[in-house]
């Protein structure tokens, strides 16, 4: 059972993973270029390394939690796992969203003082 419960948490994960990442690439170029005042060179550059960081930070995750699991005996207990897996990346995954809101707001206002300067 606890390689069924692997093989669903793994497409799972990796849905989420890519269906997540591509939506906050497309929709986050604008919030950047947004807050970088048309800086388009340099919001190019934070989003597709946002984006990679994204990445593999749900890859190493993901693989890890896989190393840590218990021997899985029933039906309730493949359910139970997976969806505790699925939730604790999502709740970790939208913690470190958030974050990633908060630096790229710091980003902007150094990069308006840093404008204003010149």
């Amino acid at each position: 059972m606890n390689t069924l419960a692997f093989i669903v948490y793994l497409l799972i994960t990796w849905f989420i993973t890519v269906h997540v990442g591509l939506i906050f690439y497309r929709n986050g170029k604008s919030y950047i270029l947004n807050l970088l005042h048309g800086d388009e060179k340099l919001t190019l550059f934070i989003n597709r390394m946002l984006l990679i960081g994204y990445y593999l930070l749900n890859l190493g995750y993901v693989t890890m939690t896989i190393r840590f699991g218990k021997l899985l005996t029933t039906w309730a207990d493949v359910i139970t796992s997976i969806g505790t897996r699925t939730g604790k990346i999502m709740i970790i995954l939208g913690a470190i969203h958030f974050c990633n809101m908060g630096i790229l707001l710091l980003i902007s206002h150094y990069h308006q003082l840093a404008n204003n300067k010149h």
